[in-house]
């Protein structure tokens, strides 16, 4: 007769759906393909990491031995709070700050010019932990169009493996979806906003974006940078390798 499957407690469970969920962030792997290498269904994966079931002895192996690490030397340790200044809610990817504390930091932000042809649009972005509520945020500075400066949340979830800066002013809504953190530490994607017109004319707009550490940049240039900037081929390359690798798509109308 077979022994029945150990059931760890809830203590145990929460902790190691923890673990892994920092994994998948670090390594950028998603749960699928998780369950595929752990021989798991994915269905069965969700619920663990969920709370919705505990973790058994025999899934804890088999996602130890996927991810090569040791699942269960865990201290104990209290439980931790809904709003404690370390886990994100779940709006935003339930992360947590240790998670995501490669993210943090300040890039230049680069973007075509909306106002004039040829010329690019640069900033610099910060992106810090903020414990008032719990989460990333991010804040723009030394833009040119003061008046347009935008701050706001920082999502991360887990599933699509993209980072998610959000604007919502008064049900107004900014979005920039990147891609995660390269190696050298560059993120790139699409920003879609609206384009100022004459008096109150707003139109929607996307364009590709890139955010660049500034700590890669000799001596970066901020606002309208025209072709003849000495940054200006260097900020046009990355700009280039968003639709070319690529991280984002256009489709023609």
């Amino acid at each position: 007769m077979p022994t029945p499957d150990k059931q760890l407690s809830e203590e145990q469970s929460r902790q190691i759906a923890e673990l892994i969920r920092e994994e998948l962030a670090r390594r950028r792997i998603s749960r699928q393909a998780l369950a595929e290498q752990a021989k798991l269904s994915l269905s069965t994966l969700e619920k663990v990491l969920g709370g919705r079931r505990p973790f058994t002895l025999q899934t804890t192996v088999r996602l130890e031995q996927a991810l090569g690490v040791s699942l269960r030397k865990v201290q104990p340790a209290p439980a931790i709070p809904v709003a404690n200044g370390e886990v994100a809610p779940d709006g935003l990817g339930a992360y947590s700050r240790r998670a995501v504390q490669w993210i943090e930091g300040t890039y230049l932000t680069v973007r075509p010019s909306f106002g004039a042809k040829d010329a690019v649009y640069a900033y610099r972005t910060e992106i810090a932990w903020d414990d008032a509520v719990s989460s990333l945020i991010f804040r723009e500075g030394e833009r040119l169009d003061a008046a347009y400066t935008q701050f706001g949340e920082v999502a991360v979830p887990n599933q699509s493996g993209f980072v998610y800066l959000v604007t919502n002013r008064h049900g107004q809504h900014r979005l920039i979806t990147v891609s995660r953190p390269r190696n050298t530490g560059e993120m790139y994607g699409i920003i879609t906003t609206l384009l100022a017109g004459r008096g109150s004319l707003l139109t929607p707009i996307a364009a590709p974006i890139a955010f660049v550490p500034i700590k890669n940049i000799a001596n970066p240039s901020v606002g309208r940078v025209s072709p003849d900037d000495e940054n200006y081929a260097l900020y046009r390359e990355h700009l280039r390798r968003t639709i070319d690798e690529p991280f984002a798509i256009f489709l023609p109308g």
